[in-house]
């Protein structure tokens, strides 16, 4: 029989740690897998730059995230496999021993416990290729009946390969570790009953020695496997980094991002034009769900042109409704370069190419405008002729420094002041003056019109006030009500922020197993002591009770630091100028809380099953 057929009967004869390990390692493989194949269908690629729809400013926002989690999932991957394998190897060492003690080559011992690890590294990558590819193809289907447009790439199996290589390589490399320190012990040492390969000598340590007898041998075990504690308390700081990072960062860019397309399209507002400008702005604002589309259109027909007289009528209309006229056009920008003057003439130097690009330009009244843009620099001041404020893709698109720089447009240059996240066009937009617009484009007067809708007025009959004012100047125009856009909009990007908030359940899993595994070496290494205490009228609950304890003690050191890193790098790293509210902020402690009570819950499994154990069968295996 071969040395395969010799490791695969030992996995075999060790169901319970085989399936541990090979789990704990696809569910990391597989979140990866997940991960980034649904960010290649979003629009967002592995490249981290937006390619079809969300503007680039939310592009931005997304793909560090992205980036980030596949980071800590590796990282966490590597280190519950390196935790799994010793765990599994400080089973071993009595037939370690023994293999020595026959004369058995520590070289022999280790090829022969390597080539198990390599087993259950292949088994376990290869079901988390098909566990990732399964959840994605789910999440796929669910995105479809939703009504969003999911993006037809190819399937990238080369990215799932590199996965699958990139996690049998880390599996193998923190793997050997554990494995090559378990073959170099003696065999004294490792046929000794009182031997456990990863335990420390007891610690000598009064520490809490007036605590109740459960929590001193609770503590004491601890410190004794000392070497598996800070192995496991590790690994969960890891995965509760994770979840942390998934649902704290996740709920609160969800409630950013939302806000910000708010703000850009401004609930409660209509829009008056042309027919065909209705249609034609629709479809601009659905560019950012449903992706770019060929939009050719003259914006600048006569028909177009929204009269005074129809002006005047929206103005007159009762309420406390505000009215934004605009220019709407479209045109070949060019960027121009810009100067960062130094302390001599030799540092001053030059920013930015000569770059174009076809974009919106809009012309605005900068103190009537509806909407109030998430911003870097400032907007447009009345005063200021030749201002100009572009969006997100725009200026990521075009400019090497936007707010040093300048943009042609209509044969004259405009100084950047500002640059907003906007969704319509997928943020390849720029707002100027209308006065400006009108005089350098050769148009004389709007295009479109924005009416806001007064909260406390009863909204059908306002609107048919503004439908009967509409028709009677010009039976042409219509309405359009953004607050459907805008619920899909946002729809769009909570059903993204979603998937980022639930993701982190795989890793949440796998760190269950790890804590089961941990439990169970602590009950095999303390079965003598728990036999003793049920031999002298302990119940079987006081078994449970010190082992829970112990779970409790691990769990709330690594739910200390996993929390503090992740809140951490949320809000300094990953989102910019949050916007938390306490529904929030109660949303994201419900969730950590009820992340922390399932991990507990579930390592209590293996303690319950222990202490049902009658007392004879547990002196028998003493």
């Amino acid at each position: 029989m071969s040395e395969t057929s010799f490791s695969i009967n030992d996995l075999l004869r060790r169901r319970h740690q085989t399936f541990l390990v090979i789990t704990s390692l696809a569910l990391s493989a597989a979140s990866t897998i997940f991960l980034l194949l649904s960010a290649e269908k979003v629009g967002l690629g592995v490249s981290l730059m937006v390619e079809d729809r969300l503007t680039a400013g939310f592009s931005a926002v997304f793909s560090p995230f992205i980036l980030l989690l596949v980071i800590l999932i590796l990282v966490a991957g590597a280190v519950m496999v390196s935790f799994m394998v010793s765990m599994m190897m400080s089973q071993r060492t009595r037939d370690i021993g023994l293999m020595k003690a026959i004369g058995c080559p520590s070289d022999l011992a280790f090829g022969y416990f390597f080539t198990e690890l390599l087993i259950v590294s292949v088994l376990g990558c290869l079901l988390g290729l098909f566990l990732g590819i399964l959840a994605d193809f789910a999440s796929t289907s669910l995105f479809e009946s939703l009504g969003f447009r999911v993006s037809q790439v190819p399937f990238d199996m080369w990215l799932v390969l590199a996965v699958f290589v990139i996690f049998i390589v880390l599996a193998l490399i923190v793997g050997a570790k554990p494995i090559f320190d378990a073959s170099r012990i003696e065999p004294a040492k490792a046929i000794s009953p009182t031997y456990y390969f990863g335990l420390g000598k007891e610690s000598i340590s009064k520490a809490l020695s007036g605590s109740r007898l459960t929590w001193r041998i609770a503590l004491r075990s601890l410190v004794r496997h000392k070497s598996a504690t800070i192995r496991i308390v590790v690994c969960l700081s890891v995965v509760f980094t994770i979840v942390t990072v998934g649902v704290a960062g996740g709920l609160i860019a969800d409630q950013t991002t939302k806000s910000w397309v708010e703000k850009a399209i401004r609930r409660d507002t209509i829009l008056i034009a042309h027919q065909d400008v209705c249609n034609q702005y629709r479809l601009l604002l659905k560019e950012f769900v449903e992706g770019s589309m060929d939009l050719q259109f003259n914006y600048t027909s006569e028909r177009y042109a929204v009269s005074d007289s129809l002006l005047d009528g929206l103005s007159s209309l009762p309420g406390e409704g505000r009215v934004d006229v605009r220019l709407v056009l479209e045109t070949s920008a060019r960027e121009v370069q810009g100067i960062i003057l130094g302390s001599s003439t030799s540092e001053t130097r030059t920013v930015g190419d000569s770059r174009k690009m076809e974009t919106l330009i809009v012309g605005v009244e900068p103190d009537r405008v509806v909407s109030n843009w998430f911003l870097k620099g400032n907007f447009l001041r009345t005063e200021q002729a030749f201002e100009i404020v572009v969006g997100d893709t725009l200026s990521r698109s075009m400019f090497s420094e936007p707010l040093l720089q300048s943009l042609k447009a209509f044969e004259r240059t405009f100084d950047v002041v500002g640059v907003c996240l906007d969704p319509i066009h997928n943020g390849k937009v720029a707002y100027v003056s209308l006065k400006t617009l009108e005089s350098v484009a050769g148009v004389s007067k709007p295009n479109v019109v924005f009416l806001t809708v007064d909260p406390s007025a009863n909204r059908k009959e306002f609107l048919d006030q503004v439908s009967a004012t509409v028709n009677a100047q010009n039976p042409e125009f219509s309405i359009l009500e953004l607050n459907e856009i805008l619920n899909e909009s946002i729809g769009f990007l909570g059903y993204i922020w979603s998937s980022v908030v639930l993701l982190p359940l795989f890793s949440l899993v796998a760190a269950s197993l790890c804590l089961t595994g941990y439990v169970i070496l602590a009950i095999n290494e303390q079965r003598q002591e728990f036999g003793v205490l049920r031999a002298i009228g302990a119940r079987p609950r006081t078994v449970v009770h010190i082992i829970s304890e112990e779970s409790i003690l691990v769990l709330l050191s690594s739910y200390g630091v996993g929390t503090a890193f992740g809140i951490v790098i949320t809000l300094l790293i990953l989102v910019q100028e949050p916007f938390v509210t306490s529904f929030t902020v109660l949303n994201i402690a419900g969730w950590l809380i009820v992340a922390l009570v399932a991990t507990f819950v579930a390592s209590l499994y293996p303690a319950i099953k222990f202490a049902e154990k009658p007392l004879l069968e547990v002196l028998k295996q003493v």
